[in-house]
């Protein structure tokens, strides 16, 4: 992947998540457009993730612009979707017409909180990267980015992410695209990790990575050993 000609667009931008992303692909030397419903809050979060990019990279980051979602995505080479579950489903249905022919990638884990702790929900569709291929039939949807801490993509003193990507989709060379992608950030590394049917027990293990980071009081990840 030539990094200085790819535009990653992240839907759902403004969140820790994507801010987080937003800054480690601009300092990777993307260019990034973050969106969200509100474009002012997509220009604020575009600031802070810039200025993040910056201090990993002493001022050699790529650009990072923010705007309302519509426009974010287009012309954009991969739309990363960082959106909660709960607006998961119309948000993709409000981007589909736009999102046709692009590779969409759905890190979104649905999950639920209650005094027990965290627990994966039930998703008709399989999950929710599935859901995403249901409702984008023009797009090539992949499952990625679902265990990367959002503190530690945040935290500027941490120029080196320590951490495996699990990588799904029935497209195999959009696949292989965002494998590329996570390999872009330092100390990242993306693996591909089986077809779009298998996504539900990788967003569904969020839970678990989640209540050991209580437990441990950590931010831990998935390494893979034997590759």
């Amino acid at each position: 992947m030539d990094a200085t000609s790819t535009q990653i667009a992240i839907v759902g931008g403004t969140g820790p998540q994507g801010r987080g992303l937003a800054a480690r692909f601009a300092a990777a030397g993307l260019a990034v457009r973050l969106g969200s419903r509100d474009g002012e809050r997509a220009g604020a979060a575009a600031v802070e993730a810039a200025a993040l990019a910056a201090r990993l990279t002493r001022g050699a980051a790529g650009d990072v612009t923010g705007t309302v979602n519509v426009e974010a995505v287009a012309g954009a080479d991969m739309v990363l979707v960082a959106v909660p579950w709960a607006a998961h489903a119309d948000t993709l249905r409000e981007l589909a017409p736009v999102l046709s022919g692009r590779i969409v990638i759905d890190c979104v884990n649905p999950l639920g909180f209650d005094e027990r702790g965290p627990y994966a929900l039930a998703v008709d569709e399989g999950s929710a990267a599935e859901q995403a291929q249901v409702l984008l039939p023009g797009s090539r949807v992949v499952a990625a980015f679902h265990h990367v801490s959002a503190v530690l993509l945040l935290d500027g003193d941490r120029t080196s992410m320590d951490t495996d990507v699990l990588v799904l989709g029935d497209d195999r060379s959009a696949a292989d695209a965002v494998v590329a992608l996570a390999g872009l950030v330092p100390g990242m590394r993306g693996v591909f990790a089986g077809r779009l049917r298998n996504a539900g027990q990788v967003e569904a293990l969020t839970a678990n990575l989640i209540a050991a980071n209580r437990r441990y009081k950590s931010h831990t990840g998935v390494r893979l050993t034997g590759i």
